[in-house]
């Protein structure tokens, strides 16, 4: 169904029958049962986010539920699809992309939402004192636009292309955010790409330890909206954040939980449920978590909500 393959919807199916036994049995269920929300790569918002849900669903439904690891939006998207994951976070662009079968992906895809949680933002990454100002500039320089099938990557690649950069100008090192700040810190890239909430924990702990620098990319925020659906916005990185000593101006898009059609309905209620009544709790550990609004968790257009997400959100008045 996608790049990599999903597996066929009967299986996708089966398997969520039986996390729908468990889920209504609660207590019924296997002690190796276990439930994943796809993460990220683990300095990132996604992963920190999915961890402390994880082990608020744990506490709270009486289930097993991890968080795993992964590449980012478009495999978060495809572990959910394939019945790998029962929820997943991804870029709003990316869910876009899948459920209108738009590249990467080969065909529309069963995909969707819980709640719009966050907007992400733009960073380009360099040394303080880099000669890099702008896109055009990195031209010829070690730079990592993400890791391979991520929604930093895809995010990369659009923004070069509105600034007329040939990804083949770059010497590209295709790192994920964990990969990235390693190979930045040891001096082994000269710029890198990442698309996360305010903070990510990995770039604070980056600007406590290196003088780092944001590069503005608002200018490309309407060429790029213009050719991929309008879910990006202009936004501003503001100073103080990660040591840089002004703000920034950057491009932002919102970020979703998501699941597959599959998924029994009371399944999901009870996964938005938690979400927000634990909210306080995620955000003593997750500062992005505290963005999280039921007001503003339904817009999640074209990408459909899911029925036991739309029930919760009828239940508390919207």
């Amino acid at each position: 169904m996608s790049r990599s393959g999903a597996l066929p919807r009967a299986l996708t199916a089966a398997l969520f029958t039986l996390l729908a036994i468990a889920a209504c049995s609660r207590g019924a269920a296997e002690p190796d049962e276990q439930y994943v929300i796809a993460g990220g790569g683990t300095t990132g918002v996604y992963y920190n986010y999915g961890h402390h849900l994880a082990a608020a669903m744990s506490e709270r439904l009486e289930l097993s539920v991890l968080v795993a690891e992964t590449n980012g939006s478009v495999d978060n998207i495809e572990r959910v699809v394939s019945g790998a994951a029962v929820l997943g976070f991804t870029q709003g662009d990316t869910a876009v992309d899948a459920v209108i079968g738009r590249a990467p992906f080969a065909e529309p895809l069963p995909l969707e939402a819980v709640a719009r949680v966050y907007d992400d933002f733009v960073h380009v990454v360099v040394p303080a004192d880099s000669s890099i100002t702008e896109l055009q500039d990195l031209r010829g320089h070690r730079v990592s636009l993400g890791a391979s099938g991520s929604g930093t990557e895809i995010i990369a690649q659009r923004l070069l292309y509105a600034a007329g950069v040939e990804t083949d100008e770059l010497d590209n090192a295709a790192l994920g955010i964990d990969g990235s700040i390693d190979a930045f810190r040891q001096g082994e890239l000269d710029a890198f790409f990442w698309v996360g909430g305010l903070p990510t924990p990995g770039m604070s702990s980056l600007g406590a330890s290196k003088a780092i620098r944001l590069v503005p990319v608002d200018q490309y925020v309407d060429p790029v909206n213009a050719a991929h659906g309008g879910v990006y916005r202009h936004a501003v990185v503001p100073k103080g954040m990660y040591g840089i000593p002004d703000s920034v101006s950057a491009m932002a898009v919102p970020n979703y939980l998501v699941t597959s059609a599959d998924v029994p309905e009371d399944l999901v209620n009870d996964a938005v449920r938690v979400l927000f009544e634990e909210r306080s709790s995620i955000t003593r550990h997750v500062e992005a978590a505290g963005l999280l609004d039921r007001r503003r968790a339904i817009f999640t257009e074209p990408v459909r909500l899911h029925d036991g997400a739309l029930r919760y959100y009828r239940e508390n008045k919207l």
